[in-house]
């Protein structure tokens, strides 16, 4: 005689301190499950999520009501012809020699900036001094903007993913991300027009100028798309860089191999990817009744693909809730590609376009801050716990290391594939 447990509520406080366990329960006992508060079917099984990723029968149309009022339409939001020309327009800038030569000393500069000053006070916070801070300092001068205005930024993106999470409809998130998108619309506008009028060496006036087969686009594109790259790349480079090294701390033996052999660093965030994503779940909509485990998924119905399940799947993955930097299944070298087999970047057609400036920041973020913090450890008896529901990470990372006056570079940072 079996006992069926009770399905998980993504949206109690039990779920919310530990997602893990229910992801346990969702994957054997409930793979589809109707959750009527958010009017949505829960997939958790690794081949389902899989799917909804990269089978055209699934559609980005939830994005139409989940981000178009705070950010605009976006490249998310297209399919077909105007998918494939806008991502060609923007793309460019985030791969090969475009990011390796232009924005690579830009991301060393900030993180540089960052540490210089922590490193000689012999603990810091990686959260709040660091991880935070530095992918949204990446993105603003990348852009040409002003980095004084870091807390602006910073409280536009919260809100932002604020509003993307709020899966309980709270009224006060839903009114702060929509005057987010009015705020930035206020500030970004007259950049670009200026940007437009008076090019520079920046990603903004690159973006301005970007045009292929006759299609330009406009300023409510950019500004639509730059909403997107500092949200979507704030948010979640900073919760894993936090992610990479919390699971590093707290498996001393593997923080001192990836200290010893920098060229592990790709693996280590490979696998925190896989283990502690930040973002956790993801929608889709199928365009027609698609068959999944458990059952049938209706036409024109919005499926919530849970991203931290499907990644901890034992179906696809030995000892899942093991965090191994060198496990054999999960592909290192693909790992930063729409050819992924984690899923935390999803797949396909609409695979992040941001993933590889993710990979160069974590890389050269890490390679840095292993520099110039010797003796890295944690602050206390345990690592803080991780916070949040979509997307989820440490609250904080108190360390204590070596106190540095002057760098001691072991390694440069690493290059961008």
């Amino acid at each position: 005689m079996t006992t069926t447990r009770e399905a998980p509520d993504i949206l109690s406080a039990e779920f919310a301190s530990d997602p893990y366990a229910a992801y346990r329960v969702l994957r054997e006992d409930y793979p589809l499950l109707r959750h009527e508060a958010t009017q949505s079917y829960i997939i958790s099984r690794y081949e389902d999520v899989q799917r909804a990723f990269r089978d055209p029968a699934f559609s980005n149309d939830n994005y139409d009501w989940q981000l178009e009022p705070v950010h605009g339409r976006t490249i998310l939001q297209m399919s077909g012809r105007e998918h494939s020309v806008h991502r060609a327009l923007v793309a460019p800038a985030f791969r090969g020699n475009e990011l390796r030569e232009k924005f690579l000393p830009v991301i060393e500069r900030n993180a540089r900036e960052l540490i210089d000053g922590f490193r000689s006070s012999g603990s810091a916070d990686l959260v709040g001094d660091f991880a935070t801070r530095f992918p949204v300092n990446v993105i603003a001068d990348m852009l040409g903007l002003d980095k004084s205005d870091h807390s602006r930024f910073h409280g536009w993106y919260t809100a932002i993913i604020a509003f993307l999470g709020n899966l309980s409809q709270d009224e006060d998130v839903a009114a702060a991300g929509l005057r987010t998108r009015e705020e930035f619309a206020a500030y970004m506008i007259p950049i670009i027009q200026d940007r437009r009028a008076n090019p520079g060496d920046d990603l903004l006036s690159t973006l301005c100028s970007a045009e292929i087969d006759g299609t330009w686009m406009t300023d409510e594109d950019i500004k639509a798309f730059c909403s997107l790259l500092l949200a979507a790349g704030g948010e979640t480079t900073d919760k894993a860089i936090a992610s990479l090294f919390r699971n590093l701390l707290e498996h001393p033996e593997q923080l001192a191999a990836v200290r010893d052999d920098r060229s592990l660093i790709p693996q280590a965030f490979a696998e925190t990817l896989r283990f502690s994503p930040p973002v956790h779940m993801i929608m889709r909509t199928p365009t027609e009744d698609v068959t999944l485990s458990g059952g049938v998924v209706p036409a024109g119905s919005v499926v919530t693909g849970l991203i931290g399940a499907a990644n901890r799947d034992a179906r696809r993955y030995a000892e899942p809730d093991s965090f191994d930097i060198f496990r054999e299944d999960l592909a290192t070298k693909t790992a930063f590609s729409a050819a992924a087999d984690h899923l935390a970047f999803a797949l396909g057609r609409h695979f992040c376009v941001g993933a590889l400036l993710a990979k160069a920041e974590v890389e050269v973020g890490a390679n840095l801050l292993l520099d110039a913090l010797p003796g890295l450890e944690l602050r206390g008896d345990a690592a803080p716990p991780e916070l949040g529901v979509f997307t989820r990470g440490p609250e904080a990372l108190p360390v204590r290391f070596t106190p540095s006056a002057s760098w001691s570079a072991s390694s440069s940072p690493s290059p961008v594939a």
